[in-house]
């Protein structure tokens, strides 16, 4: 299933329907209201387990609960394709309309906190951003620039396509992009990481929502220090990527 719906999302159309035009008001409309939804959905769960605020270090959730909070979050990256995958072609369109959605349903999602539940503090509130593979940690700013990011990206793709006709991405320029992207992903991962290496859970990564000795140190764990740096790096590789692509195509 996992190849067919991949098949179908690379799939390229006749060519006559790949200029159409993306109706950006109804995506912002979508990922907006996904936004407030994910939003809702974490203020029930805040409500139930951190009911004084959310704050690390992180409580130990029943791994019923956990289990659906995995099911819930490869649930929104779902949507977030399919959408892409219906309503525009070829792949490198379907690219810029999933970076789109995601980068609007992020951002409106801590606008969504901020409104119901007056959080993050600041943008250098830590918070967790994402649980698959591993618990991803950061300050909020990170995922917001990277939100920006993308909606810049994709509004680049979609308008060089559409403007001079850009159709490949030459394997240097994908490399940039893909090497920056490792090294955000390396910065938010890079705590919980080190957590399972560090303490040998490794081999029994699957049972770790049930390993006691596992819980405790999570349960103890505060992070303090962002690789920034990397960050900014790894943005700087994207960016870079991006340039070569914009400067090949204008020649």
């Amino acid at each position: 299933m996992v190849e067919l719906y991949l098949l179908l999302f690379f799939y390229e159309m006749p060519t006559e329907n790949f200029f159409q035009r993306i109706n950006y008001p109804w995506l912002i409309l979508f990922a907006t209201a996904m936004g407030f939804l994910e939003a809702i959905v974490v203020v029930y769960v805040r409500e139930l387990y951190y009911p004084n605020g959310f704050i690390f270090p992180l409580k130990i959730l029943p791994p019923t609960i956990v289990l659906i909070e995995l099911v819930r979050e490869a649930c929104t990256l779902v949507m977030l394709l399919s959408v892409a995958a219906l309503i525009v072609k070829p792949y490198l369109r379907r690219l810029a309309v999933f970076l789109f959605l995601f980068g609007v349903w992020d951002i409106v999602y801590y606008v969504g906190l901020k409104l119901f539940l007056n959080w993050p503090e600041s943008f250098l509130t830590w918070d967790i951003l994402f649980l698959i593979p591993i618990t991803w940690v950061g300050p909020v700013l990170a995922p917001v620039v990277c939100s920006v990011v993308m909606i810049v990206m994709a509004v680049f793709i979609d308008f060089n396509f559409r403007r001079y006709r850009l159709k490949v991405v030459k394997w240097n320029e994908w490399l940039l992009i893909y090497s920056g992207a490792l090294v955000i992903l390396y910065t938010f991962m890079f705590d919980f990481g080190k957590l399972i290496i560090d303490g040998h859970f490794l081999s029994g990564f699957l049972a770790l929502p049930k390993n006691p000795e596992f819980l405790l140190i999570m349960t103890s764990y505060v992070p303090t220090h962002y690789k920034w740096g990397w960050f900014f790096i790894g943005i700087g590789l994207i960016v870079i990527g991006n340039l070569l692509a914009f400067r090949r195509i204008r020649k």
